[in-house]
């Protein structure tokens, strides 16, 4: 019985004569049987040559390049939209031990809006904004959709703006940096990656507009996923049904 050779390989039994006489070995009588009187390489493969481990091995190797393309186009289609409603999903899991929101101010000072001013507020977001009682609903309907903390760096950033004093403008922005921007920060807001290298810059030297970017996409952000659906939530046809019952009845 001829034995093929291994590439490369030549078994000792085999380097002077070709043909091998004596008795078969009985693991090595077994494989023989098995494989028809092929070498291991030759069951293997199924088709000899020694290259049937080569072949399984790249079979089962995945495509990487395919794999990478996939993830590279996934990623590029993510928004900041997308991206608030997992930070949103994410809070719902966790709003149990976040303790720091809870020793915030519910609202700010402001007199009780009239049936006008409840009215006015859904002809524009600007106009939401602008009344202190506006954001004071709006702000509590965010809370319901776990997203308090947009309204909450707006108005900090509001507060910065009106700052001259140079090492308060540095405090707090510092302070909105840990509370709002930083990552480890229970209350981060979603931004682009593009907006944090520019508030990175920024914060070497602070000043009352560093987070100008990034109150502005936050700003829109609200304006254009929450606004729609505080028109049409409860909290906000309450305040108007109730501005009618009181002005019918006056």
């Amino acid at each position: 019985m001829c034995l093929r050779r291994r590439s490369g390989y030549r078994p000792p039994d085999l380097i002077h004569a070709q043909i091998y006489t004596g008795p078969i070995p009985a693991e090595r009588g077994g494989e023989l049987a098995m494989g028809g009187g092929r070498s291991e390489t030759s069951a293997l493969s199924g088709t000899g040559g020694g290259r049937g481990v080569t072949t399984t091995q790249n079979s089962q190797r995945p495509n990487a390049c395919c794999f990478c393309w996939c993830c590279c186009c996934s990623c590029s289609c993510l928004t900041v939209r997308n991206e608030e409603e997992r930070r949103r999903r994410r809070r719902r899991k966790r709003i149990s031990q976040d303790t720091k929101m809870d020793a915030i101010p519910n609202c700010e000072a402001c007199t009780k809006p009239s049936v006008e001013e409840i009215r006015l507020w859904s002809q524009s977001f600007e106009k939401l904004m602008r009344n202190p009682a506006g954001r004071n609903v709006f702000r509590e309907f965010l809370r319901t959709e776990y997203s308090e903390e947009n309204m909450l760096f707006w108005l900090a950033c509001e507060d910065l703006k009106q700052e001259i004093n140079k090492s308060a403008v540095e405090e707090k922005a510092r302070s909105i940096y840990e509370d709002y921007i930083s990552i480890l920060s229970p209350k981060e807001v979603s931004l682009d990656a593009w907006v944090r290298e520019v508030i990175n810059r920024k914060m070497q030297e602070p000043t009352p507009h560093t987070f100008e970017d990034a109150q502005l996409q936050i700003y829109t952000l609200m304006h254009r996923d929450s606004y729609p659906r505080f028109l049409s939530s409860n909290i906000y046809k309450s305040l108007t049904h109730g501005g009618s019952r009181t002005s019918s009845e006056s």
